[in-house]
C-alpha cells in the first residue's frame, strides 16, 4: 500500500453530523474511506471528460427481440468491434423483451461511439452506456 499522509479538514458540526449519517447507511467503517472513495469519483469524473482516456464501459439494453434484424445488428456491432467488446450477458425478460449487458474496453470515445449505435439501434426500448475512466 501507497505511504498514507494525514490531513485537516474543518466542517461545520451539522455538516459533518450529515456526513456521518450518510456513510453509516453506506457501510463504510470509517469517514476516511469515505472520503477517499469521493476523491477517487471526483478524479475519475475528470478523468472521464477525456476522449482518449482509457477506460471500461458498460451498454445495459432492454430491447424487444422480435424487432426485424435487430439481434444481427446488435451481434453485429460487437464482432465488428472485437478489440472494444470483452464480454456480454444476455437474459430473457419475457415473451418479447431481453436484457444485454455489454462490458467494453477502450478510449472513452470508443465505447461512447460503439455504445451509442447500439443504444440508437431501432427496437432498443431502454439503454444505457456507463463508463469507468481505466486508471483506478
Amino acid at each position: 500500500m501507497d505511504k498514507v499522509e494525514r490531513i485537516g479538514v474543518s466542517l461545520e458540526a451539522d455538516l459533518l453530523a450529515a456526513y456521518d449519517g450518510l456513510i453509516a447507511k453506506k457501510g463504510y467503517k470509517n469517514r476516511s474511506e469515505a472520503l477517499r472513495d469521493l476523491i477517487r469519483e471526483e478524479l475519475s469524473q475528470a478523468r472521464s471528460e477525456d476522449d482518449d482516456a482509457p477506460a471500461l464501459g458498460v451498454v445495459l439494453l432492454v430491447y424487444d427481440h422480435h424487432v426485424a434484424k435487430l439481434t444481427e445488428r446488435l451481434l453485429h456491432l460487437q464482432h465488428s468491434n472485437l478489440l472494444v467488446t470483452i464480454s456480454t450477458l444476455h437474459v430473457h425478460l419475457d415473451h418479447h423483451h431481453c436484457l444485454e449487458i455489454i462490458v467494453l474496453r477502450g478510449t472513452i470515445a470508443q465505447i461512447n461511439l460503439v455504445g451509442g449505435q447500439m443504444v440508437s439501434l431501432k427496437g432498443v426500448r431502454l439503454g444505457r452506456v456507463n463508463l469507468i475512466p481505466a486508471s483506478f
